[in-house]
């Protein structure tokens, strides 16, 4: 019962996701993510009763129907959104929280050849930009949000935004108020921009000194 009652959270939080969804019936046949998470739900089941090569079917067939790669030992959480989801590729032992959004090209990846934990865990609520590549046995706080195209290789901090390659903290706000989930994930701070945007107003008083300093005149 658990099992479908999980299956219908996944598709009625399209609805909450994505202002272009108008029907159950179009949700249930045309979208990709869905299709990706409901297969991954199945495989994952069978790989937790100690089946290796048909969770491994089903995550490959899920890769060619969908375009999204998630391994059957991925733990994924309630009421996940995979927003169009072309190039998403989750690790082995990657695991991600409950009302988490990925978009596009998101790659959680794994960094080691061992056999341990090697893939990030993403835990609630946390939105992930398109093209955004998290890499390593990481932990992405409560909330969070990762720009998009960033590359993420250390830890965030809950109700943190992340941007930049290598990803850097550039706001946070209380991981509480994060939990409201807006599609707006390109709507994020410019670091480098800002940091020029000092320099300049620096220089620039620097320059008003010394121009009204009589000892500064030849």
């Amino acid at each position: 019962m658990a099992f479908w009652k999980t299956l219908g959270e996944d598709l009625h939080v399209v609805f909450e996701r994505d202002p272009a969804a108008r029907t159950r019936l179009e949700v249930t046949l045309c979208y990709p993510g869905v299709h990706a998470l409901w297969l991954h739900r199945l495989a994952h089941g069978l790989w937790r009763r100690g089946m290796v090569l048909l969770p491994r079917l089903l995550s490959h067939t899920a890769r060619f129907l969908t375009g999204i790669e998630i391994h059957p030992a991925a733990r994924i959480g309630h009421r996940v959104f995979i927003d169009h989801g072309a190039g998403v590729v989750i690790g082995e032992t990657a695991e991600v929280g409950d009302n988490c959004v990925l978009y596009q090209g998101v790659t959680l990846g794994g960094v080691s050849l061992l056999k341990e934990k090697r893939h990030p865990t993403l835990e609630d609520h946390v939105v992930v930009g398109a093209g955004a590549k998290i890499l390593g046995p990481i932990r992405v706080g409560h909330g969070a949000r990762i720009g998009a195209n960033s590359v993420v290789i250390r830890d965030v901090e809950a109700g943190a935004t992340v941007v930049g390659i290598p990803a850097r903290q550039v706001q946070r706000r209380d991981p509480r108020a994060a939990e409201t989930i807006t599609l707006h994930h390109e709507r994020i701070p410019d670091p480098v921009l800002e940091a020029l945007a000092e320099m300049q107003r620096r220089i620039d008083a620097l320059e008003r000194e010394s121009s009204t300093d009589p000892e500064a005149s030849p």
